[in-house]
């Protein structure tokens, strides 16, 4: 099984779901603004991931501009502050098993299917 953490609105998570649809039908599909990801799953993204909470988050949305930019925050600030607005989250996150990658491009997907 391998799970996405989705946005539809996102032509990159749309991306990343195609390229999935095209190798497998064992897919769950996460709609992470619809279902929001607590803390505990954001900690363990970032574990599988092996990335700190800040290179998680979308530096490029406007309301990271406007809140957050040029402002420091702890881990666990950073984390809460995607659970309060998971919009900042990048995406697509796919995860398989213990193995996690961001889906940005969709080509990163493919150590799923080597």
């Amino acid at each position: 099984m391998i799970k996405i953490y989705h946005n539809a609105r996102c032509k990159k998570s749309r991306s990343g779901l195609q390229y999935l649809k095209e190798r497998t039908d064992d897919i769950e599909v996460v709609e992470y603004l619809k279902n929001p990801i607590n803390e505990d799953t954001i900690h363990k993204l970032l574990i599988m991931l092996n990335i700190t909470p800040h290179n998680l988050v979308r530096t490029q949305e406007t309301l990271y501009k406007s809140n957050y930019k040029g402002k420091n925050f702890t881990d666990n600030e950073w984390v809460k502050i995607m659970v309060e607005s998971p919009k900042l989250i990048k995406r697509p996150i796919v995860v398989k098993g213990n193995k996690a990658v961001l889906g940005d491009p969709d080509t990163n997907l493919s150590v799923f299917f080597s």
